[in-house]
């Protein structure tokens, strides 16, 4: 049985929607519709589905049994098998040169700017305590002398009251987007749990991690950013956002790139950090990251800012790992079939933003003809 019709995953597909309604959409943010000049640099080599081991007739079938795009309220779909091309789609205005807000997609970027701070040793590992670089500037902090760690900010269990999904929790996003200093707002809160006791989604611990590579690096995340992971997949238009009068970046979401850019990143953990021979992020940490760590207050597995999937396909299951912004921002990484997928759309708190996991499961997972790899 297809696992798209299985009822467990129904049950699945119901949690899905639960967490799209759950997860606030930030408010404060306008959404500009941002294009980009076209450049040469973006280029990907295509290939026709049937090449890679793809059944073309029903990759098409997943566009031409869309509804309106005004309904369906998808920007962008983009296929990769095997570092090639098979599909790119777009809607609603966008194209391959206007960025996108991938919303909470960017803590999974984070995690790989952890990682690559940790290969270039500006941070000694995941059990560093955040005191270790954040005591001179917030000395006044209590939450500092609760050996909270980098691993406890990468897996969501901080202990401190940080819940995006509880609107009266006083860690939740949009009140910490309605203060000056959003890491002091954070470091602030009051202990809940004692670290990793418990795992609650809070973004304001991802934006803290921002602050710690910042200060490690004694570099703005944008400049680090540019330098050990953007330029060297040739990223040359992504744009952060900024808080705290344009002195901190925003790690926790609203960073904005193009869709194929978005597939350079998958594609990059799909390669276990490799890039034209040259290693950006370590194996060790590709897959410490996109490993299962904890569970996610509802129980979604997640691993340190990667959210862990499985899925069916021709009868053995397959690993998907994936980034997810509100609205429907995807890069669904699934190594044994070679695969990287790209959605972004504008579906903010709706449970049309769960429509990509359906046409994954239903058209382009079952259209992959190959073996595993």
């Amino acid at each position: 049985m297809p696992l798209f019709f299985n009822p467990i995953w129904r049950l699945r597909q119901k949690f899905m929607m639960a967490l799209f309604f759950a997860i606030p959409l930030g408010c404060q943010f306008a959404e500009p519709m941002i294009r980009v000049a076209d450049e040469n640099a973006q280029y990907l080599v295509s290939a026709v589905p049937a090449d890679v081991g793809i059944n073309g007739e029903l990759l098409r079938q997943s566009v031409s049994d869309l509804p309106s795009a005004a309904e369906h309220g998808l920007r962008s779909m983009l296929v990769l098998k095997d570092g090639k091309l098979v599909l790119e789609e777009y809607w609603n205005g966008y194209d391959r040169n206007t960025l996108q807000d991938i919303r909470s997609a960017t803590k999974s970027i984070t995690s790989l700017l952890v990682g690559i701070a940790i290969d270039r040793q500006f941070l000694g590992g995941v059990d560093e305590p955040l005191r270790k670089h954040l005591a001179l500037i917030y000395s006044d902090v209590a939450a500092l002398n609760r050996n909270i760690t980098l691993d406890h900010l990468l897996t969501m269990r901080s202990g401190l009251a940080c819940n995006d999904r509880d609107p009266q929790s006083p860690g939740q996003e949009d009140r910490i987007y309605r203060t000056n200093d959003w890491v002091r707002s954070f470091l602030e809160l009051s202990s809940v749990y004692p670290a990793g006791d418990a795992t609650h989604y809070c973004t304001a611990g991802v934006i803290a991690l921002g602050r710690v590579i910042a200060e490690a690096s004694k570099r703005p995340i944008p400049e680090f950013a540019n330098e050990y992971l953007f330029l060297p997949l040739n990223i040359k238009d992504a744009r952060w956002s900024d808080f705290d009068h344009h002195r901190q970046t925003d790690t926790g979401g609203h960073l904005f790139l193009r869709p194929r850019d978005m597939l350079k990143i998958g594609q990059l953990v799909l390669q276990k950090g490799m890039w034209n021979d040259r290693e950006l992020v370590s194996l060790q940490w590709i897959a410490q990251s996109t490993q299962e760590h904890t569970r996610i207050d509802d129980g979604k597995a997640y691993g340190y800012l990667w959210w862990h999937e499985s899925a069916s396909h021709k009868g053995k299951q397959v690993t998907i790992v994936a980034a997810y912004g509100n609205g429907g921002q995807y890069i669904f990484v699934i190594p044994e079939l070679g695969m990287v997928v790209v959605f972004t759309g504008g579906n903010y708190n709706s449970e049309k933003a769960f429509r990509p996991f359906q046409m994954m499961m239903k058209y382009i997972l079952p259209a992959v003809n190959s073996s595993l790899h």
